[in-house]
């Protein structure tokens, strides 16, 4: 590892688990100070510790403003300052397969958590660096929020508004030396994408995950397995000076689910004529 990020002080919401959590072990690896923030106290506090002294952990429920402001005076107290703000936590909300069978009782929640914490986070964080010599800001949306799709529509819905929200602040914070930019992950293997039952064990969590593979990869080019580690890298590619000119971008990492459809449609079509012709 180099020191990418030497003297630098990030907060990493959802910084517990998943995506998070790696980003936060690449940061300090990198060379930065890191407050995972995360409403999971007791996994918090076990990996900053595991992260030992650049790292500090913050109860934090990204949904209250007051939560936000306390996250961000916290790195500043704790650190000195801060640098790069990566609004990763999210929620995928009630998984109906079908719109009709959703009440929409938990939209209040994910709108709270995707949307309305990824804006509070951004202004707060975006209000110190405005007078502190700028930064940077990372919002976590999704595919689901550039490809429109069954099921999950509050999720959907959030995401898409990240992404457009992302853009409008990127214009918005640029006069003041702020970068802003978006990720869509894709089929990242994290607790979110698991579809796991309470009470599963280790054997039967192991056949779910295989049973979910090709269905993960139907629409998906590359058939590599995305990892939050390979999301992680492109956290801290945007948060270094590699990425100095790049502001108001979304970027895929998905294994090109958003190129396209991966099936040779035509060939499908000249296998049903022969098919035809042969009858």
């Amino acid at each position: 590892m180099g020191q990418e990020l030497k003297e630098k002080v990030a907060i990493v919401t959802g910084g517990a688990g998943g995506i998070g959590r790696a980003t936060a072990e690449l940061f300090v690896a990198e060379g930065a100070s890191v407050v995972v923030a995360d409403i999971d106290v007791e996994s918090g506090e076990a990996f900053t510790a595991d992260l030992g002294d650049p790292a500090r952990f913050k109860q934090t429920d990204v949904s209250r403003a007051g939560d936000m402001q306390a996250l961000v005076d916290y790195a500043v107290e704790q650190f000195g300052g801060l640098d790069i703000m990566f609004n990763n936590a999210g929620i995928s909300g009630a998984q109906h397969p079908r719109f009709l069978d959703d009440d929409l009782s938990d939209f209040q929640q994910v709108v709270g958590i995707n949307l309305y914490g990824t804006m509070v986070g951004s202004q707060l964080a975006g209000k110190y660096m405005s007078q502190h010599g700028g930064g940077v800001i990372i919002n976590n949306a999704s595919i689901a929020g550039i490809l429109p799709g069954q099921a999950l529509v509050s999720y959907r819905m959030t995401k898409a508004a990240v992404i457009h929200f992302t853009k409008c602040i990127a214009i918005d914070l640029a006069e003041y030396g702020i970068r802003v930019n978006c990720l869509a992950p894709g089929h990242i293997r994290t607790p979110l994408t698991a579809f796991t039952i309470p009470g599963m064990d280790e054997e039967q969590m192991t056949r779910v995950r295989e049973a979910l593979a090709p269905v993960w990869d139907s629409n998906q080019p590359l058939k590599r397995h995305g990892k939050p580690e390979d999301v992680a890298q492109t956290v801290l590619f945007l948060s270094s000076d590699r990425s100095a000119q790049i502001t108001g971008t979304v970027l895929p990492i998905d294994g090109g689910i958003t190129a396209g459809d991966p099936v040779n449609h035509l060939q499908e079509l000249f296998d049903a004529r022969a098919r035809a012709l042969d009858t």
